[in-house]
């Protein structure tokens, strides 16, 4: 077999990590070279785009260190039975790749995943080797983020955690029963040990930096998660109460959903079609919901309908609002900030706005408009000292006149 060529590889092993959506970077403490000391850097814009919640871009490498797998998931293109191109890089190439690709300034950081090759230590192993080569030998002070593997062992999963800046584990699919028919060579309780061990070894290291200066650090973005969604029968509901259920058991600094998306050769068990990329959008919107509006996941939940999965035409900040509207209109100069947050149209910025201002005279309708970018969406559901929506909230159509209008784009418009 001919000799693959960096380049091949890069093109092989560049196309097989864009499954993985969990490469946001917030978190991780601002660190830079501009002392003279050290290289890169975890601020600035490049290509290869990951928008932190902040707003930062934040530019990364992401590749797989292989695509070969000794697993035989049946929704993963790179299972050990799927008809793909191989690729394989050692750890001096990938730190060589992203020197590289850092020094022409396309990049800030490393997001570093891997298929399973001879087995789970060995190929954990090669991981770590990447990020120590970089640390120790290069003084890299861009983003890590290293993708762990849960069958590895424990003392190499903390290994990657004192040089990661966040480590993740996926927890794949939503329901055990679906992970037991979909990936049989995964098991849900070894990876929620492993999150757990990874929970103990952040408040560790949290509390011996408290007590120690140079203490060794220990992942300070945290952990994430990624769940496939669509791949099993698993609704929404159920994938807002697993990951309500994985923020209150390991502390994951994020929880991000991935589309499943149709592969060469699929299983027969797997769906025809991908669902829709707006049911990923709506749960990325319900994550925001508990994350900082103060819902329960059992509230989110009652905003789905009745086939237990979110609309697709409203969004579930709106749906539930619809569903309680006995909770409804709440006065802008009188109402709590957590009654404010559950007025459809306004967001959190525009709410600390509102009590801010109401300290120091009545607002009207036309001072709320100024906050919002749809005073339509919000007008139904709050009252000022000009504005009282009567039977409006009422209304059976009320749903149809706040949905977005579909609107059939021109090829050739201006």
């Amino acid at each position: 077999m001919a000799q693959q060529t960096i380049l091949q590889k890069l093109e092989i092993l560049a196309d097989a990590a864009k499954y993985d959506a969990s490469c946001a970077s917030s978190g991780t403490a601002k660190k830079n070279s501009l002392g003279g000391k050290g290289i890169g850097s975890t601020e600035g814009m490049g290509i290869c785009h990951a928008y932190a919640p902040d707003g930062r871009c934040i530019s990364l490498l992401k590749i797989l260190l292989t695509n070969h797998c000794v697993f035989d998931c049946h929704y993963c293109v790179n299972r050990k039975s799927s008809n793909v191109a191989r690729a394989r890089f050692t750890p001096q190439e990938v730190v060589d790749l992203t020197l590289a690709f850092y020094r022409r300034n396309y990049i800030e950081g490393l997001f570093l995943s891997s298929g399973i090759v001879k087995n789970s230590n060995h190929t954990m192993e090669q991981i770590v080797e990447v990020a120590r080569i970089l640390r120790e030998e290069h003084d890299f002070r861009g983003y890590i983020h290293l993708k762990t593997i849960p069958e590895a062992d424990a003392e190499i999963v903390h290994q990657a955690g004192l040089y990661a800046d966040r480590v993740s584990i996926n927890v794949e699919l939503p329901t055990d029963s679906g992970l037991t028919r979909l990936a049989p060579d995964k098991d849900a309780r070894q990876i929620e040990g492993a999150m757990g061990k990874v929970k103990a070894d952040l408040a560790e290291a949290k509390d011996a930096h408290k007590r120690f200066k140079h203490a060794p650090r220990f992942a300070p973005a945290g952990q994430s998660t990624q769940m496939i969604v669509g791949a099993d029968a698993a609704t929404d509901a159920d994938i807002v109460g697993k990951a309500s259920r994985l923020y209150d058991n390991f502390r994951l600094r994020r929880v991000y959903y991935s589309a499943f998306s149709p592969i060469p050769d699929a299983s027969a068990v797997l769906p025809l079609k991908r669902p829709p990329l707006i049911r990923e959008h709506r749960l990325y919107q319900s994550d925001w919901l508990m994350r900082f509006y103060g819902y329960k996941p059992a509230e989110v939940m009652q905003a789905t309908e009745a086939d237990g999965n979110l609309p697709l035409d409203i969004d579930p900040k709106l749906a539930w609002a619809l569903k309680f509207r006995e909770q409804f209109p709440v006065d802008v100069n009188r109402s709590t900030k957590e009654q404010l947050l559950r007025v459809p149209g306004l967001g959190v910025k525009a709410v600390g706005k509102i009590l801010a201002s109401r300290r120091h005279r009545a607002l009207r309708l036309d001072d709320v408009a100024l906050l919002t970018q749809s005073i339509t969406k919000v007008r139904p559901f709050i009252c000022t000292v000009d504005w009282r929506p009567v039977m409006l909230t009422d209304r059976a159509d009320l749903r149809s006149l706040l949905a977005p209008k579909s609107e059939q784009l021109e090829l050739f418009a201006a």
